[in-house]
């Protein structure tokens, strides 16, 4: 599993600010951010996946997004011209991601899983916090610099039922 060693690495590597943050106590999952950093669940960002059934089968889907506007699976299925959304189960998501369920980091996910990000997220250097696969910790960085690092493609969550596109996934290989 990642944890917030490999985050701090990697991130040092890249020459990116950040801070590591010693949670005031362990978190359950990433909606006690807001309470546990006194912060604006705007400001905190989570990482929620999907199962996604589309015409070419079934593929597991990251959404990044807010804790203050969690992704509703009704439109991630309309971006993705998907017949079934459900949330993943905790051991698909800890299999797919390699985070704990629940603690997710959008960085180091990996190459083969479909990740799109919350455009409301982009476009602001406003301080943001997410978890690292930890209980006692949260990465804070800024907004702009953690969706440069982020491999996803930007929807919009909001208007998106209107909008059908086909699915995009990597192929596996």
């Amino acid at each position: 599993m990642k944890d917030a060693l490999a985050i701090h690495r990697w991130l040092l590597a890249h020459q990116v600010h950040h801070e590591i943050v010693r949670l005031p106590r362990a978190m359950t999952c990433v909606d006690d951010l807001p309470e546990l950093l006194c912060a604006r669940p705007a400001a905190c960002v989570e990482v929620t996946v999907f199962e996604v059934t589309t015409r070419i089968g079934r593929e597991s889907v990251a959404v990044v997004g807010s804790v203050g506007s969690p992704p509703k699976p009704g439109l991630v299925g309309g971006v993705l011209g998907a017949r079934r959304v459900r949330l993943a189960s905790a051991f698909t998501v800890n299999s797919v991601t390699d985070y704990a369920a629940g603690l997710i980091c959008p960085l180091l996910l990996p190459d083969g899983l479909t990740v799109l990000v919350d455009e409301r997220l982009t476009g602001t250097s406003e301080l943001v916090h997410t978890p690292t696969g930890e209980r006692h910790t949260a990465l804070r960085i800024r907004a702009d610099h953690l969706l440069t690092l982020v491999s996803g493609k930007p929807i919009d969550l909001v208007h998106s039922r209107s909008r059908r596109e086909p699915a995009t996934f990597p192929l596996a290989g």
